[in-house]
């Protein structure tokens, strides 16, 4: 880049700064400006870093680095940005910094690395490790759930982004570190795999260039990708997989082959998607939950596209032409979202990948290899696959809105292929009047393709010759009966009007010879510019006049503007005004003219159509001020002047509506430029003094608004003119030709804006006006103030609203608010600079007004608005800036070129952008110096905020919210104020007053909550005093209203709590904690002592709730709990409040965790010989086998216990070793077990006490063993961390104690005695990790007669607490170290003793237990699956079906996962032969399988067949259990059952069927939409063409319903296979000449439902197959004898003939939404066939009236295709035979 003038001046060349900055009217002093504000910060920063002072010091000084970047971009060196990364990244990295500012430097670090191109990779490397600290210390926190850590719920997003941005630059060597530091973690059985690969996903870097890809990718892509080509059930991590791989091909175009992996990624992404298919489908829940993200699909297959081979874009053709008929408007469900998100995102994918192969600076980053970008035929298929489906989606039941963004993307690329069929469906919807969403869905989509229709280009010359015909058809819209059409109207001629300067540029025919058709055509039409600027005119002047107020509703309802009339007359001011800006001057002196009659001849009621005319003149004003002014402002002054003749008009309370009128509009027509005003002045003032003090409110209201106009287009900055083209145009046509530039855009560098900036003579007249009218009004309201003079409230308001509209029209000129600095808020005064802010003296203070008319609300409504204004009105409003920068987003959205980029907007876009621009400069003042003239205001907006009237409170407290957010420090000044109100001994506070500070400290949603401050101090006081008030003499829970506020306000605390940090030095300086500490414990104590102070004095309950809720959010991991605070919640266990008891649980669980002492880790090498020798295996190898269950070497003595080495979590070992595994120390390192009581800490002493007391515990225990909610209580894990706390710090100190009760509870069966012995029995098991063997033998032998009596009384209610309870024990333990559990539970599960019940809970709770082992218990498996066997026929249902759930769990450790070794655990195929041997009498016979097995137990042995069918129905509920489940589905074992299930799978739906015929229904709909690999396929179809054999016509009835699913949901792998294909046609074809009627119309039905999915396509051979059937002939009928019933036609012919006619028909029902050219043809030779013989005659006349159904809507299209003889034989089909004939 060149180095300009400014660059000199800034001595640095810059990063990259806002350009907008470089167009504003002072431009030349903001380089002096930011280097004065940047060395500021600079050197602030620096000092504050040395200093190790975060807060306040480095937090002040990144906030104003971020508003620095806000206003002038990254304006500073290449030095200076890498060193602003490195501090902050060190900053946020900090261990131990507060959550808060760690998310706030964390936003300011995103912002700073956003822009990926200003930093390559030489000038910046970040290490990725203390990310990855970060995260895990805050995503896993192991204290979080116990209360030790509160978090705020951003923070997660926060750090997921902020690793995104540090990615491209995390060094070379990181992958590898990355893959040696997560692989250990791939068990995919635990938890963990879906921790591991979420990491991978986000920290895997994939921006290297392509000379380390060695280092990249390449060392886990082969890996990586097997493992998801593997999995088949839709794991929850799987997503991961597909966002990593997405972004992978996306930054490595041409870099990576994916063509072996397309069909698999089309079928995946197919499956994803969800649709409905085939007659019978059942979905899998977890098919729903753990689908594809939309937005990484869509990045993945647009980075797929072009390439050599281009095979991704015949897959995504395909995969559109399955799933268009879904676009279709009829078909509606849940998938329809994700559809319309697909079709929205693609194209706007593709677009933004052409922008980057073309359009974008090359940047450091890797560019697209020229082999494989998108070439011109690329983008032309892409487009065409689209189009369809785009098109069908545009009238869609979601809106048009997603459809018109595809248009606009699409069009960009190929306008000549998308624009003709949208305008061929915008024109016929122009020209109905019936069907008013078809044009609202046409017009939204043609606004979006505008841009590209009116420039043309060498694509689509003729574009620009259809904007006539378009806007003079649209003006019809413009309907005042239909507000939505009017509304979508007026944006699409505004549209296009931005876009074309309305000339008439005809004469260029004559005059210039160098002219194309095109451009000759485009002259000549412009002539009727006029014309439609006039016709536009007249509608709208329809649209006023039938919107007066007296027209639309009664006098007596109100005299606003509804909000609709309010959108109408946004659309119609600001659509009129944006034609008036481009048209030329001879248009536009035509329109001034009509617009001025229109206004001057009639009279307008000012509350409607008066603001619509008014609006108008304004729109007229503004564009040409001079020609404008010049006929309203004389005319309007004469008629007031006039009319205000009389005296006695001033003093009237209704004035004339003529006067009104005639203010009104001059009150509009002066928004304009300031100079052209002042000609005007003297008349102007004139008026003002005359009308300003009517007597009349909307008299003087509109005044004021003459007044505040006035002033303002004297006082403020703004540009003058927003034509589409720079200068006007207003040269001949022989020079300069308009229509060169239709849809031309702005020109960022030659924007020659015109501003307006106040002049000499202006800021003279602001301060003439002011002397003669704000002064005068200021000394009456200080009179009166000071009781020296009296007035009528009215005229307190009227004054009121001068001053007020003084203040909004030239409150940009006032000079900043004076006053002394306020000091002593901040610790210490380090280096704050004072920051400007504007305003001015203010002496009317709302003392006067609150004193002696309270209840003039609207006074002080007025006054509460002036203070607002003082504190922070600097020439624009903050919420008039933010919705015009939405307006500014949402217009450049719809308007923008993502293709060119390069901000190639319009021209009024960007001069809009450059105000906003301006504006935000003058609106960010953030951290200003709070001084005492701020003080003042703050304490009178506090006296209104606690004032009587609830309205005056209300508007009080947001004004006092956001000036709290203004200045700094400010919070400490008004909280003490605030809390007198809520001091218990003060008598005089009223209820409103009460009311009022609580709302003060509850704060609004989004600013300040003053309860919940980040700052101890503070805290401190408000807490107490919350609680404290609950004494206050205000204070009555019988108002709702109070209440809701107590409610409220606790809420939001708990809600927004984070953990504050107790040192902010970097490194602790040991005075600051100690000042720090000392605050913290004070809080502590001071709420303890406020708590039993209420508990003396009779306080309310609830506020000994708020009390122990804020208490036990102090906990804390760093600091623990002060004693007295430990025996108040250990007390609070036993207290009568089940609210407090639930608190104290949790927070003594939290106490017992700050009191562990740490266990040491060592670390171990894992004795492995030869690990690495065939490189990476998983799975049981010889080196891990020391982990797995072995009950011949169990630890059964002390010496063996201690030479075992446990390994408590599952997943080690599993995949792979991690460098350094650490394990617990030998117990003789390890801190003292057992401890006596004098070895204690204090704490601990309290805890120990009050457990050893038997008193407490068994009050405890009678808590703990009452019912909550009846029927709704669970295990509870905060009771469980209570117990495994005590037997884990205190051994088994209190065993003896709870023995007894144990003993007791577990024989009683009562749910909520056996829960609480539960949750004890988890915690004892748990807290024993540590004990030396003896306790833990003892412990045992306690155990298990607890537990095999527990088991043997459990009831329905309580089995599954047990379950979690045992489940919840096992979790992360070594199976050796829990074997006398297992030994015991293996005992025998099922044994008949206490009924089948309790046979299934037994079975559950086993299940609890070896679930959580996964892979290291393969010698229970095998136990457990010899000892189920035999039992596999068990008679009752509820054991069958527990025992399916059981085999499930028994076989997923058998994976067939890439790098897996065969497993040690049990395996499926072994398992299914020994199955299919007991099965054989059911496979062998052929007759129906019928469920005649008598459900109870005879003695005599049944025969094999009942026997078999007992199993049969065992296996099917383990088939359905582990559809859900396991990873990947055994295909070739689930085919040797299928033909058994194809059996006794029933046809129709009837619920009256057994369980058994059910099961298998539901077994093959779960089976058919299973994934399939390309060398399954054969296996598969064999296995179906030898059922489709089978005798039974169930059985083939069934087989076209399982093939339906079964190819769709695996469409891309069919169709690579060409064999296959031609199978299944074959099968299709042949099951339709079957004898069975229902057999053949489902072969029907999946034919056309074939070839609509586009999976076989209709060819000549097909159809004339299908001809050729239909012409079979059929013998004559004979006349029947009366007797003879029987038919005497030959079967087989009858059947041929219908199987033609059915292939005829389901050709026709495969296009329902269009007509193909074959089709008409087909419905002439199907017509021959209308009166054969049944059931021919049923299936045509079927097939006819669904084709009437689904193509009725758009038949005058369809119309089209047939030839006038077809049509009259169709009509003749289609209109039903009359009745009367």
């Amino acid at each position: 880049m060149t180095v300009g003038v400014g660059e000199e001046w800034l001595r640095f060349v810059s990063q990259k700064d806002i350009v907008y900055n470089k167009l504003l009217p002072y431009a030349d002093i903001l380089d002096d400006e930011s280097n004065v504000i940047l060395g500021q910060i600079k050197g602030n920063l620096g000092r504050a870093v040395q200093l190790r002072e975060i807060w306040p010091g480095v937090l002040f000084w990144t906030r104003k680095l971020s508003t620095y970047i806000r206003l002038y971009g990254r304006k500073f060196s290449k030095e200076d940005h890498v060193l602003f990364i490195k501090l902050l990244y060190e900053l946020i990295t900090i261990d131990k910094l507060e959550i808060s500012m760690m998310q706030g430097l964390a936003r300011l670090l995103i912002n700073l690395l956003k822009k990926t191109e200003l930093l390559s990779r030489e000038d910046l490397e970040l290490p990725w490790r203390p990310l990855y600290e970060l995260q895990d210390r805050i995503l896993y926190s192991k204290t979080e759930h116990l209360g030790l850590n509160w978090f705020p719920n951003s923070v997660e997003n926060v750090l997921k982004t902020l690793v995104k941005s540090c990615r491209p630059y995390f060094p070379e060597s990181a992958t590898q570190e990355m893959l040696e530091e997560w692989r250990p973690l791939l068990c995919p059985f635990d938890v963990t795999m879906q921790r591991a690969i979420g990491y991978l996903e986000l920290f895997l870097p994939t921006t290297l260039p392509p000379e380390l890809h060695h280092k990249g990718f390449t060392l886990w892509f082969d890996e990586l990708i097997s493992l998801w080509v593997a999995v088949q059930n839709l794991p929850g991590w799987e997503v991961h997989l597909v966002n990593l791989f997405a972004r992978l091909a996306n930054d490595n175009i041409g870099y990576i082959d994916w063509d072996p992996y397309i069909p698999k990624i089309f079928t995946r992404v197919l499956r994803s998607l969800n649709l409905p298919v085939g007659t019978s489908q059942m979905l899998v829940p977890r098919y729903l939950t753990n689908a594809y993200d939309v937005v990484h699909v869509v990045l993945w297959v647009s980075a797929l596209l072009g390439g050599p081979s281009n095979q991704a874009q015949a897959q995504l053709r395909g995969l559109f032409n399955s799933i268009t008929s879904f676009f279709h408007p009829s078909n509606h469900g849940r998938w329809l979202m994700k559809l319309m998100k697909l079709l929205q995102r693609l194209p706007a994918s593709v677009v933004r990948r052409l922008h980057r192969e073309r359009y974008r600076k090359p940047t450091w980053l890797t560019p697209v290899p020229d082999s494989h970008k998108l070439t011109e035929a690329d983008i032309t298929a892409f487009v065409e696959s689209m189009m369809q489906p785009v098109l069908l989606a545009m009238f869609s039941k979601t809106g048009s809105l997603d459809a018109a963004q595809a248009l606009q993307n699409l069009a960009l690329m190929r306008p000549e292929l998308v624009i003709p069929p949208v305008l061929e469906k915008t024109y016929p919807a122009m020209e109905t009047l019936t069907e008013p969403h078809q044009l609202t869905a046409t017009l939204s989509c043609m606004i979006g393709v505008a841009r590209s229709l009116v420039s043309g280009g060498q694509r689509f010359p003729e574009g620009p010759t259809h904007m006539l015909p378009l806007l003079m058809r649209a003006l019809p819209g413009v309907d005042p009966n239909d507000f939505s059409k009017c509304m979508i109207t007026f944006q699409f001629i505004a549209t296009f009007v931005t876009l074309v300067p309305l000339v008439d540029c005809s004469s260029a025919v004559h005059e210039r010879s160098d002219l194309t058709a095109v451009e000759r055509e485009m002259c000549s039409a412009s002539a009727e510019f006029e014309d439609f600027v006039l016709q536009f005119m007249d509608r709208c002047f329809a649209l006023i006049d039938s919107s007066t107020l007296e027209q639309t509703r009664e006098e007596t309802e109100t005299e606003k503007m509804t909000h609709l009339e309010s959108l109408v007359e946004l659309g119609l001011s600001s659509t009129f005004s944006t034609i008036l800006t481009q048209c030329s001057i001879d248009i536009f002196k035509v329109a001034l003219e009509k617009v001025f009659i229109f206004a001057t001849t009639n009279i307008f009621e000012t509350r409607v159509a008066g603001r619509m005319v008014a609006d108008m003149c304004r729109a007229a004003s503004k564009v040409h001020p001079a020609q404008s002014l010049k006929l309203l402002v004389p005319h309007c002054c004469n008629a007031i002047n006039q009319l205000t003749v009389n005296e006695e008009v001033l003093s009237e309370e209704e004035l004339d509506k003529e006067l009104l009128w005639n203010l009104q509009l001059l009150s509009e027509v002066t928004r304009v430029d300031g100079d052209k005003i002042l000609p005007y002045s003297t008349q102007l003032v004139q008026i003002l003094q005359l009308t300003l003090h009517l007597k009349c409110k909307q008299g003087y209201t509109l005044a004021c608004n003459l007044l505040h106009h006035i002033l303002r287009s004297t006082a403020l900055i703004y540009p003058t003119e927003y034509c589409s083209v720079p200068g006007s145009f207003q040269q001949p046509t022989q020079d300069y030709l308009p229509i060169k530039d239709w849809g031309r855009p702005g020109d960022l560098w030659n924007l020659h804006i015109q501003w307006h900036v106040p002049s000499v003579e202006e800021t003279r007249f602001v301060f003439y006006v002011l002397d003669l009218i704000l002064q005068p009004e200021l000394l009456r309201l200080q009179r009166y103030a000071q009781g020296e003079r009296d007035m009528t409230r009215d005229d307190v308001l009227q004054s009121l609203s001068i001053v007020q509209h003084c203040l909004l029209g030239a409150g940009s000129l006032f000079p900043p608010l004076r006053g002394e600095p306020i000091t002593e808020l901040h610790l210490k005064p380090t280096h704050f600079t004072s920051c400007q802010c504007s305003g001015w003296f203010c002496f009317m203070s709302p003392d006067h007004i609150l004193e002696h008319s309270e209840d003039d609300t609207k006074s002080l409504f007025s006054i509460i608005k002036i203070i607002s204004d003082l504190l922070h009105f600097k020439g624009s409003q903050k919420h008039e800036f933010d919705s015009r920068w939405k307006s500014f987003n949402l217009v450049k959205k719809s308007m923008e070129n993502r293709l060119h980029g390069r901000k190639q907007h319009i021209r009024a876009l960007l001069i809009d952008r450059v105000m906003l621009q301006h504006e935000l400069r003058k609106l960010t003042v953030e951290g200003c110096e709070y001084r005492s003239i701020h003080q003042e205001l703050m304490r009178d907006l506090l006296r209104l905020s606690t004032s009587t009237y609830s309205q005056v409170r209300s508007r009080a407290q947001s004004v006092l919210f956001t000036a709290l957010g203004t200045y700094n420090f400010c919070c400490r000044d008004v909280i003490p104020r605030v809390l007198q109100f809520l001091e218990p001994d003060r008598s005089h506070v009223t209820q409103q007053q009460f009311k009022g500070a609580l709302y003060c400290l509850l704060g609004n949603h989004s600013g300040v909550c003053l309860a919940n401050l980040h700052d101890w101090d503070c805290i401190t006081l408000t807490w107490p005093a919350i609680v404290r008030s609950g004494l206050s003499s205000a204070m009555s829970l019988e108002k709702p209203s109070i209440v809701r506020l107590f409610d409220d306000l606790a809420d939001k605390i708990h809600r927004q709590y984070e953990t504050i940090g107790i040192d902010f030095a970097v490194r602790v300086s040991s005075c600051l904690s100690i000042g720090q500490n000392y605050h913290y414990n004070h809080l502590a104590e001071g709420l303890r002592k406020q708590e039993e102070k209420n508990l003396d004095s009779e306080q309310p309950w609830k506020f000994e709730h708020i009390a122990i809720g804020f208490m036990s959010l102090l906990l804390r991991d760093d600091h623990p709990l002060p004693s007295p605070a430990v025996l108040f919640f250990v007390k609070s266990l036993n207290h009568d409040s089940l609210l407090v008891r639930k608190v104290a649980i949790s927070a003594v669980a939290g106490i017992m965790k700050q009191l562990k002492r740490p266990h040491r880790k060592v670390p171990v090498s894992p004795n492995t010989p030869f690990t690495w020798l065939a490189g990476l295996i998983a799975g049981d190898r010889p080196d891990n086998q020391w982990l797995q269950y072995n009950s011949s070497s169990l630890p059964r003595t002390q010496q063996d216990w201690e030479g075992c080495t446990f390994v408590e979590k599952t997943h080690w070992g599993y995949y792979s070793w991690p460098q350094k595994l650490m394990m617990y120390a030998p117990s003789e390192e390890q801190p003292k077990q057992g401890l006596t009581r004098e070895e204690m800490t204090e704490r601990e002493q309290i805890i120990y006490d009050h457990f050893s007391d038997p008193g407490f515990i068994n009050q405890l225990i009678e808590f703990l063993s009452l019912e909550d909610r009846k029927g709704k209580d669970k295990f509870s894990p905060r009771r469980f961390c209570l117990f495994k706390g005590l037997f884990r710090n205190f051994n088994d100190a209190f065993l003896p104690l709870l023995k007894p009760h144990m003993e007791r509870l577990v024989a009683d069966t009562h749910e909520s005695k056996q829960r609480c012995v539960a949750e004890i029995t988890s915690g004892l098991i748990r807290g024993s990790k540590h004990w030396s063997y003896g306790k833990v033998e003892s412990l045992w032998e306690l155990l298990c007669p607890l537990i095999r009596t527990a088991l043997n009384n459990i009831t329905v209610e309580t089995y599954a607490d047990w379950g979690t309870c045992i489940a919840t024990a096992c979790e992360s333990r070594d199976p050796r170290k829990l074997h006398w559990l297992f030994e015991m539970l293996m005992e025998s599960p099922v044994n008949g003793e206490g009924g089948s019940f309790v046979d299934a809970c037994r079975l559950y709770v086993l299940q609890g237990g070896l679930a959580q082992q996964e892979w290291r218990v393969p010698e229970l498996l095998h136990r457990l699956l010899q000892y189920l066997e035999p039992k596999l026929t068990q008679v009752y249902k509820n054991v069958r079906e527990r025992i399916g759930s059981v085999l499930t769990y028994i076989f997923m450790i058998d994976v067939n996962l890439p790098y897996t070794q065969p497993t040690a655990s049990p395996r499926i195929k072994e398992f299914t032969e020994r199955i299919l041997l007991r099965l054989k009498p059911l496979t062998e016979g052929d007759e129906e399988i019928q469920n005649h097995v008598v459900e109870e137990n005879d003695v005599g042995e049944q025969d094999e067949r009942t026997q078999a069918i007992k199993l049969l129905k065992t296996v099917l509920k383990w088939l359905m259990a582990s559809a859900g489940r396991s990873f990947s589905t055994a295909v070739p074992e689930q085919l040797q059952l299928l033909p058994l299930l194809f059996k006794i799978a029933p046809v129709e739906n009837d619920d009256s069927y057994d369980e058994l015929k059910r099961d298998a229904k539901t077994c093959l709909s779960l089976m058919s939409q299973g994934l399939l690999y390309t060398e399954q396929i054969p296996l598969v179809l064999s296995v179906i063409f030898q059922i489709a054999g089978s005798s039974s016509w169930h059985a083939r009835y069934t087989v076209l319903t399982y093939l339906q699913i079964m190819v769709f949901y695996n469409l891309f792998t069919f169709m690579s296979d060409q064999g296959a294909v031609n199978d299944v046609r074959a099968l299709v074809i042949r099951l339709l000449e079957d004898e069975q009627l229902e057999v053949r119309e489902m072969a029907a039905t999946t034919l056309s439902g074939f070839l609509q999915c586009n999976f076989l396509s209709i060819e000549g051979p097909m159809q004339s197959h299908f001809e050729a059937l239909c012409k079979t002939r059929l013998p004559k009928k004979r006349k029947r004898e009366l007797g003879s019933v029987v038919d005497t036609i030959p079967s087989g012919d009858l059947v041929r003939r219908h199987a033609g006619v059915l292939g005829l028909s389901a050709c026709i029902l495969s296009s329902p939404y269009d007509v193909p050219s074959w089709m008409p043809q087909l419905l002439m030779n199907l017509s021959v066939h209308l009166n054969d013989t049944q059931p021919i005659e049923m299936s045509v006349k079927k097939t006819l009236s669904n084709f009437r159904r689904t193509h009725h809507d758009n038949w005058q299209e369809h119309k089209q295709q047939f030839t006038d003889d077809q049509l009259l034989v169709l009509t003749d089909l289609l209109v039903s035979p009359c009745y009367y004939a």
